[in-house]
Order: structure tokens, then C-alpha cells, then sequence
């Protein structure tokens, strides 16, 4: 009777976990599909990319992990900071600094709205030109070109002056890689995004500091049903082990939605996703182990036969 209550308790408790598991706001950001801080929770193709660490939300990339400053899902795009990326209160003290870099593999791409800012390069290497008048005459060469004339180095964001003594030219990159490349011969480097206002044109957007990194958002049919309020709305999630669609319900896991009549039968079979252990109280753990505890002891003093324990009285 008392291992019962036990496992009974255990699973009141392990319930109650998975229904408060996939938390929905880190460092006052929130998380929605298709991301996760959980593991188990949203789209298994952003799996592990998002941490909580502390009062910060972050996210991995091959090349590093950096701070999300914002994450917008209406226009599908996070803006993170490099801390050792130049800015305008760094003056004439260049750090050197790792180019920024995504995983392919992932829906992760560089927006359109970033220019880099590259600072003493060398001419012999780089061609630095005004983009404007090079492009005319060399088009086929344009896409390597860094323009020294260029709007944000006359004007960088929070900068009060005119940079001198250094030389600065702007670069759009296609690939990662194009980063890697320049910084063989330029000081260091920094990256702008033109951030929208919502304002009338031309006063519609202002340059900032960071790294707009824009991402597409996995919709399937078994996910919008999941989360469809007339079916119980349900969180969007996955197995952790097969990475197979689940859909995450207070009362359990099921394959399809939360008023799937054999919802029950998907908990049973489902994997256990990571951290819903972390839901237990201190508490029923304690009291889950001092009831095994107490089982051991019984079983210690429970008569045998022939040094075998019968049917009658084994415990496990």
C-alpha cells in the first residue's frame, strides 16, 4: 500500500512538472514556437540554440554564445551583441574580435539590415573604395568592395565625432565567411542593423549597434491543431529522444491534441522530457526517498524461506 502512495505521489508530481515545464519568457523576452529553453519544448530543428542563463537570454552559434537584446516573431528576427565588437565609446582602442558565424544547418540566416564596419584594413589586401563610383566601373567586383564613404562612418550610432587617425569602410557580406576573410586584414569590426521605427519614410529607421539575425518559423498542421484553444491548447514540443512532434498537455503528452481521448496512453508511452525532473518539489523527493527507505527496512526484517523471499512477502 505504501509503495502506491509513493508511485501515486511520484506521479502527481511529475505531472504537475510537465504542465509548468516550457517556461515562456527569459530575462523579460518571451519564448513562443518554434523556440525552447526547455529541451523538449518548440521546434526540434532551434533545439538547445536558446539558454537561459541567469538574468540573460542568449543565444549559440558556432562561433560564440551572445546576449538577445530582442526577439520579434511578428517580423521574424533576433538582435544579439558581440561584447567584443567595436563601439563608439571603445574610441581609438581596438579589441580584436571573432567573426560572427550561424550553423547552416539551422533557418538562422544574417539579415540584409546588417553593415559591418571594418577599421584600419589594409589597401594592398581589401579594396576600399567609395562604393557608388567603384560599382559603376567594376560591377562583377562590387560584392568585395569596402566603401570608405559610406554613410554610417561619416555616421556611427552614439558617436558625437568624426573618427580620426583610423580609417573605416563599410562591407555587406554574403556568407560568414566573407567575415572570416576581411578580418585577416582589417583591425577589428563592428555590426550595424538598421532598426524600423514604424516612422513615415525616410525617418522610418536608425542605425544600432548588433547583429540582426532574421529566422523562418516551422508551421505544420499538427502544431496548429495542438495549439488550437477548442482542443485544449496545447505547447507545441517534441520527444527528446526521437525528436518525433508532441503535443505538451497539463494532463499529459499526445501525438495529435490536448482533447485527444487517448491522451493518457501518449503520456505512458512518451519519453520523459529533460528538466521535468527539475519540477519535483524538494520535499516529495525527500519524502519519495525516505518511504523507499522505509521499504528497504521492512523488507531487511521480512521472513524467508530457504534464504529466497516468497510471493507472500517480496517487496520489489
Amino acid at each position: 500500500m505504501l509503495l502506491l502512495i509513493i508511485q501515486y505521489s511520484s506521479l502527481v508530481l511529475l505531472a504537475r512538472a510537465k504542465s509548468s515545464l516550457c517556461r515562456t519568457s527569459c530575462a523579460g523576452i518571451p519564448i513562443q514556437y518554434p523556440f525552447g529553453i526547455d529541451d523538449g519544448c518548440g521546434s526540434p530543428e532551434y533545439r538547445r540554440i536558446l539558454v537561459c542563463s541567469g538574468e540573460s537570454l542568449q543565444l549559440r552559434t558556432p562561433s560564440g554564445t551572445y546576449t538577445v537584446e530582442n526577439l520579434s516573431y511578428d517580423d521574424p528576427h533576433v538582435i544579439v551583441t558581440d561584447p567584443f565588437m567595436w563601439r563608439c565609446q571603445d574610441g581609438q582602442n581596438y579589441r580584436p574580435a571573432l567573426p560572427f558565424s550561424l550553423d547552416t544547418s539551422t533557418r538562422f540566416k544574417l539579415s540584409p539590415q546588417n553593415e559591418y564596419l571594418f577599421f584600419n584594413c589594409s589597401e594592398e589586401s581589401v579594396i576600399i573604395r567609395p562604393n557608388t563610383i567603384f560599382c559603376e566601373q567594376f560591377p562583377e567586383r562590387c560584392d568585395s568592395s569596402c566603401d570608405n564613404a559610406s554613410y554610417l562612418c561619416r555616421h556611427m550610432p552614439e558617436c558625437s565625432f568624426i573618427m580620426s587617425g583610423s580609417s573605416c569602410c563599410s562591407y555587406s557580406p554574403k556568407a560568414t565567411e566573407s567575415l572570416r576573410l576581411m578580418l585577416k586584414y582589417c583591425t577589428t569590426y563592428t555590426s550595424v542593423y538598421w532598426r524600423n521605427l514604424g516612422s513615415p519614410h525616410p525617418y522610418d529607421r536608425v542605425p544600432q549597434y548588433g547583429i540582426r539575425v532574421d529566422f523562418n518559423i516551422p508551421v505544420t498542421t499538427r502544431c496548429l491543431q495542438c495549439q488550437d484553444p477548442s482542443k485544449g491548447n496545447g505547447t507545441c514540443g517534441f520527444d527528446t529522444h526521437t525528436e518525433s512532434f508532441m503535443c505538451l498537455c497539463n494532463d499529459g503528452n499526445s501525438t495529435t491534441h490536448c482533447k485527444d481521448y487517448d491522451v493518457g496512453q501518449h503520456n505512458r508511452r512518451a519519453h520523459v522530457i529533460a528538466g521535468t525532473v527539475s519540477g519535483i518539489s524538494v520535499a516529495g523527493a525527500f519524502g519519495i526517498a525516505a518511504g523507499i527507505l522505509y521499504l528497504k527496512k521492512v523488507r531487511a526484517k521480512a521472513p524467508v524461506t530457504c534464504g529466497v523471499q516468497s510471493n507472500e512477502n517480496r517487496l520489489f
